[in-house]
């Protein structure tokens, strides 16, 4: 074997695909590597070869079909480059017709909005207060600030939802990647439901109260909320910005459940295998449910079809929001949310969205 051969991780650094896209690449015969290791396995490519991994990594950003790509690649050294120039006119030109489909879909989409938010004209109002200490709402908010979106061009999600109905109070914060959700107990309220997204800084605001003592008064009024903790107060106004209803995304069905110990599993995945998908990707947790509940790490070369990847660092989150020694993990198919539970709280617990993986 020649020096200058590189591994499969070096060849996924320097091209910007990841080691599962290569070895899912190998098995389809669209980049095969030049020498495979018969004992372990553990494949080396030609210097060669890297000029080709780079323009993979392209047509697949750009999402061409793998039948398609496999054709430009086929094609590209050749002297009669008209094939290529054709396959990448083709696929250009059906991404404009589905960026063109897709306008015109989002137009009706926004006129079907404008309808409903007319006819949407009820005031928000309501005053409760916590039966419980003023810890109470304070675990509640910690265990879904973590998953308040960030995204500048989602204002919505940027922010905890407070839903009040009869005598619970549902938080719920998401990014799209994961979502949280939190009850308390609350008093007072005999009329219908009423939420308000509570930006982020009027959020924390709040919750700085909370480690005060006092009793607790929660208020709504049209766009403005205000949290008083005994004799002090945090208000502000609400963006008015409708939250995803949230309880159609929560899971519908259970699948695997295991009960762990939040600081054994909290060490195992911050020591354990992780995976990677290419540059740039975050690092993935690779679960497996087990006979008897028993949660494992998958490394590289696992084959269980019901694994389940995760962004780690999204997992770790989880945990320490969790706030118990003690959590249930349910996991179903590879593409069912992961949850993650309280063993004696049922209405808090967060969802995480899980990764597709290449192979």
């Amino acid at each position: 074997m020649e020096n200058d051969m590189r591994s499969i991780g070096e060849m996924g650094r320097d091209s910007g695909l990841g080691v599962s896209a290569l070895r899912f690449y190998d098995r389809a015969g669209v980049l095969v590597p030049a020498w495979v290791d018969p004992v372990s396995g553990y494949r080396w490519y030609e210097p060669g070869q890297l000029e080709e991994a780079r323009l993979l990594a392209r047509l697949r950003r750009a999402g061409m079909p793998l039948p398609d790509i496999r054709l430009v690649l086929a094609s590209w050294s050749g002297a009669d480059t008209g094939l290529v120039r054709k396959l990448l006119t083709a696929h250009l030109g059906r991404l404009e017709q589905g960026l063109s489909d897709a306008r015109g879909e989002f137009s009706a989409l926004r006129a079907l909005l404008d309808h409903r938010e007319n006819a949407m004209t009820s005031p928000r109002t309501a005053a409760v207060r916590m039966p419980g200490a003023a810890a109470d709402l304070a675990a509640a908010l910690d265990a879904v600030r973590f998953a308040v979106g960030t995204d500048p061009e989602l204002p919505s999600l940027g922010g905890v939802l407070f839903d009040i109905e009869g005598e619970a109070l549902h938080l719920v914060a998401t990014d799209r990647y994961r979502m949280a959700v939190a009850y308390a107990e609350v008093a007072g309220h005999g009329q219908g439901r009423v939420q308000a997204v509570v930006p982020t800084p009027l959020v924390d605001a709040m919750r700085a109260l909370l480690d005060g003592e006092g009793p607790v008064r929660l208020s709504v009024d049209g766009d403005r909320v205000t949290l008083e903790v005994g004799d002090r107060q945090a208000g502000g106004q609400c963006p008015d910005h409708d939250f995803p209803d949230y309880r159609r995304l929560l899971p519908k069905a259970v699948g695997r459940r295991a009960v762990v110990e939040a600081a054994a599993f909290r060490k195992a995945l911050e020591t354990g295998p992780v995976r990677s998908e290419g540059a740039g990707a975050p690092d993935l947790s690779v679960l497996s449910v087990r006979d008897g509940g028993t949660v494992t790490l998958c490394a590289d070369g696992d084959t269980d079809p019901d694994r389940v990847a995760v962004n780690r660092d999204f997992l770790l989150d989880a945990l320490a929001a969790g706030g118990r020694d003690r959590l249930v993990l349910e996991l179903d198919t590879p593409t069912v949310p992961i949850a993650v539970r309280r063993l004696d709280d049922e209405g808090t617990f967060s969802i995480l969205m899980p990764v597709r993986l290449e192979d």
